[in-house]
């Protein structure tokens, strides 16, 4: 949830910053390039791409109309990178696995109901289908041991391969809003398993407790600026007419998104409840024009700002950070303290919040932070037997956080004690064997000892 208006980007964003033309590809203007992207309602996959097998390793053919690819797409051995997103595909197209190359594949939102056993490249690392009609997931999955990141939300799929948990270096994974009748045990057993997104399926826990708030009449409020976007929803400066106070107000899409749906995301906000690190829900919306749902939240300083940005295409899992981004270990404990804390108050609610990054975390000048974006966020039962792993799969994702901080503090500010101690935090935390891992209650008794 950002309110400071950078784009919160979806799992598949746009690639390719310049879009070409088919009058270009066919002239042989391309030639050489490394990178092309076509969006101009391609029915047919145009043959002339294969004249860039020496060189092109990034195709984006999102937005068009195609439905099968040729054989002949093999033939690009250079090619890495391969986004389909929002064309009209039925099923994943079985010649995708004779590339050699390929390692990170997008298909969001097409109408694909199967994928065969088999499909997927040797190399693949990086996959998203969010957004379709998939019912059952390939076992070859499980050939997949490069696998890092895997979207899978939005579909409906009943339960996921056993076979999948081969996938021993899998840290992303989105399995929400599909139809899983359970959440299998060994998906918390994945040895660098850390952001998870599983709620919406009949399978998950739902909520005990009442999560309703308040709801305000659209007409009470009067829009201002957009100020943010996140994949699920626009955000909004807003005065509150009848208090005479400017707020922000969320509007969701209404869309899965490849975190999940936004129906999830507004009630996770809501059982959030009042923490000193949370972004403060003040309601919701009723009788918006559309028919969308909305929270209000309280609008944040202007002073706050990203911690970091979102992973990159060459990063796959972890954010990257401006060139000017810079902290000292007083800041980095105090970002680690707020973290922890916000962290063990979200696991004693039941709610893992799927998304621990720093994208999705607000600072100011003075290192106050604020975590906000539920998108990928789920409840589970507390009283389960999994809900010791289940903390422990995202304490994963704190310290990849706190690895990814460290990596840009000053080193002359840190005596070598203090960062050895830094480095065994972030090692217990990410341990492979998942029970063995700290609570956030235990790492927040051990950073009072910093």
């Amino acid at each position: 949830m950002d309110l400071r208006g950078n784009k919160s980007l979806d799992l598949q964003t746009s690639i390719v910053a310049m879009t070409h033309s088919l009058e270009e590809l066919k002239s042989g203007a391309l030639i050489g390039l490394k990178t092309v992207k076509l969006a101009c309602g391609l029915k047919e996959f145009p043959e002339e791409i294969i004249a860039l097998s020496e060189t092109l390793e990034v195709l984006d053919l999102s937005d068009n109309q195609l439905t099968e690819l040729p054989d002949s797409i093999a033939q690009l051995k250079h090619l890495r990178i391969l986004f389909f997103a929002r064309n009209n595909f039925t099923t994943f197209p079985m010649i995708l696995r004779q590339c050699p190359a390929l390692s990170m594949i997008g298909f969001k939102m097409n109408q694909i109901h199967t994928v065969p056993e088999g499909a997927f490249p040797p190399k693949l690392k990086w996959l998203i289908l969010s957004d379709n009609k998939i019912k059952k997931i390939p076992k070859s999955i499980g050939d997949c041991p490069l696998l890092q990141k895997c979207a899978l939300a939005g579909n409906r799929i009943e339960e996921l391969p056993a076979e999948m948990a081969k996938c021993t270096h899998l840290e992303l994974l989105r399995v929400s809003a599909n139809r899983l009748k359970s959440i299998p045990k060994w998906l918390f057993e994945l040895p660098k398993l850390s952001w998870v997104a599983f709620g919406g399926n009949p399978g998950a826990h739902q909520i005990q407790g009442n999560t309703d708030i308040e709801a305000f009449h659209w007409s009470d409020f009067t829009i201002q600026e957009l100020i943010g976007e996140g994949a699920s929803g626009l955000i909004s400066k807003a005065n509150w007419n009848a208090k005479h106070e400017e707020i922000a107000i969320k509007v969701f899409k209404g869309d899965v998104t490849s975190d999940g749906s936004p129906e999830d995301e507004m009630e996770v906000s809501i059982a959030a409840g009042s923490h000193e690190n949370l972004i403060p829900v003040l309601g919701k919306i009723k009788n918006h024009p559309d028919k969308k749902s909305g929270l209000l939240l309280q609008l944040i300083e202007p002073t706050f700002i990203n911690l970091g940005n979102p992973p990159s295409l060459e990063t796959c899992t972890r954010d990257v950070f401006d060139e000017n981004s810079v902290f000292n270990g007083a800041e980095l404990l105090k970002i680690a303290k707020s973290m922890a804390s916000v962290s063990a108050h979200l696991h004693s609610k039941g709610i893992n919040h799927g998304d621990l990054y720093a994208h999705n975390i607000l600072i100011n000048k003075t290192a106050e932070c604020l975590l906000g974006d539920f998108g990928a966020a789920s409840f589970y039962d507390v009283n389960s037997v999994l809900a010791h792993t289940i903390e422990r799969i995202e304490v994963r994702a704190y310290g990849c956080l706190i690895a990814d901080v460290l990596s840009v503090v000053n080193k002359n500010e840190m005596h070598t004690q203090l960062h050895t101690q830094w480095q065994k935090l972030i090692a217990d935390c990410t341990r492979s064997e998942v029970k063995v891992r700290p609570s956030f209650s235990e790492i927040l008794e051990e950073l009072n000892a910093f």
